[in-house]
């Protein structure tokens, strides 16, 4: 029988990782109601820290053999080599150190070296991929072409040229992907018919906003840029559908005072994410957005009444995130048969649900909702995890049609999370304008 001790150090991440998974899932049920909701956010966040770093070892250890070992007896004495093993080593540290910003290095504006550490997250993550791809391209060109004696230069050569390009590609990709966060959020306009909606609400403007992730790499200075944005549009009612914030309301409070500016007229209203829910501290945040007149639905419904007579309404809902079920967060948990108590089918629904397969459940109970705004899945964010979150998720990123007359809208998120980086996706604030039939 193979002891511990022989396996191979690939395996051994495994098995590390695979015990701080199990020791996750038995938090999340059993100690999650006999915790207090600091030890709790502790726990949670250093677990999902040491479980995401036990998987990343494997992967480093492919990019050392990759970017070092490959060239280590031909260039073992260049100084040259000596920094470049410096830079793979700093580079690997840092991308590795970034899931533990989250537990020491939160303030009102970000750390350089979260935005450094989360940068090289990014980058290690692209990097990853190309050496896999790569690597698959080349095993198939051996195995298609034979492995004779005279190709043996050749593959050599290939072997110390495919980490090279790896990193060129790499690095080219992290640069566009660093440009493309540090814009501004795109504002996509979008006409949205909503059936049974009162005639003298026609054209009603309204601003969603998603997945700002207050926390590690974004402060202050952004959420002030987005509250100037959403301004400008001059909404008749502003909603942000989860993920506002990844550190506790006290932490954080001075980078969310920009919020407090939000002046819609019929209202600005919140929605709770995941994320909400991994900081353990729901109900403060509650209250420091209602300091800021922002109003949380949870699992709770309000009508949206008509300037122009008070007779016309929709009912504007909002459920819990589906995580306070995972987590069994005390008091929390998706319930749209409380969300929507007093919402007559006789009049227009519009569901607030931050993950869009709660979107999915809501219409499988209730088929007469007539929009859906979602977030959740920042459109994948980078490459190449756009493809994981598109299969994820019954709804990727924009507008869809489900049946006759309900439509769910899905935001790709309004800043990023963590890797301050953006790659086939965008950041977006969104202007939804509703039409009456």
């Amino acid at each position: 029988m193979i002891s511990f001790k022989q396996l191979p150090i690939e395996a051994k991440a495994a098995v590390a990782a695979g015990v701080v998974f199990f020791s996750m899932m038995l938090s999340r049920s059993y100690l999650a109601e006999k915790l207090d909701f600091r030890t709790r956010r502790w726990l949670l966040r250093l677990q999902m820290a040491l479980f995401a770093n036990t998987l990343m070892l494997m992967g480093s250890l492919h990019v050392w053999r990759s970017t070092v070992t490959t060239f280590t007896r031909s260039s073992a004495a260049s100084s040259c080599f000596m920094l470049w093993k410096m830079a793979v080593f700093m580079f690997l540290a840092l991308a590795h150190s970034s899931f533990f910003t989250l537990l020491f290095l939160v303030a009102e504006e970000p750390y350089f070296f979260s935005l450094a550490a989360y940068t090289c997250l990014g980058a290690y993550i692209i990097l990853i991929f190309f050496l896999f791809t790569l690597g698959s391209v080349e095993q198939a060109y051996k195995f298609l072409a034979g492995r004779g004696s005279k190709a043996s230069n050749g593959n050599k050569n290939r072997t110390a040229l495919k980490p090279v390009l790896a990193v060129l590609l790499t690095v080219v990709l992290t640069v566009v992907g660093l440009l493309n966060a540090s814009q501004p959020p795109t504002v996509n306009s979008v006409e949205i018919p909503v059936h049974k909606l009162p005639s003298t609400m026609n054209n009603l403007k309204v601003v969603l906003l998603s997945d700002i992730h207050l926390g590690p790499t974004v402060g202050k200075t952004k959420l002030a840029m987005i509250v100037r944005m959403v301004k400008a549009l001059k909404p008749d009612i502003t909603v942000i559908v989860g993920d506002l914030s990844d550190a506790e309301a006290k932490i954080i409070r001075p980078a969310v005072e920009p919020l407090g500016e939000l002046d819609s007229p019929l209202g600005t209203y919140f929605v709770t994410g995941n994320h909400e829910y991994y900081t353990s501290d729901v109900s403060n945040w509650f209250e420091l957005l209602k300091s800021f007149n922002i109003q949380p639905l949870h699992n709770e419904n309000v009508k949206i009444v008509s300037p122009k007579s008070t007779s016309d309404w929709f009912c504007l809902a909002g459920v819990d995130d589906i995580e306070a079920d995972v987590l069994r967060y005390s008091g929390h948990g998706m319930d749209l048969k409380k969300a929507l108590r007093g919402c007559s089918s006789e009049h227009a629904i519009v569901l607030l649900a931050h993950q869009p397969i709660a979107a999915k459940w809501a219409l499988q109970e209730r088929p007469d909702i007539n929009l859906i705004l979602s977030g959740h899945t920042h459109g994948g964010q980078i490459f190449p995890l756009n493809a994981g979150a598109y299969l994820l998720n019954p709804f990727f990123v924009g507008l869809y049609q489900v049946g006759q007359n309900t439509f769910v809208y899905v935001s790709p998120g309004t800043m990023y999370y963590g890797i301050p980086m953006r790659l086939g996706s965008r950041a977006e604030i969104t202007e939804i304008i509703l039409r009456s039939p």
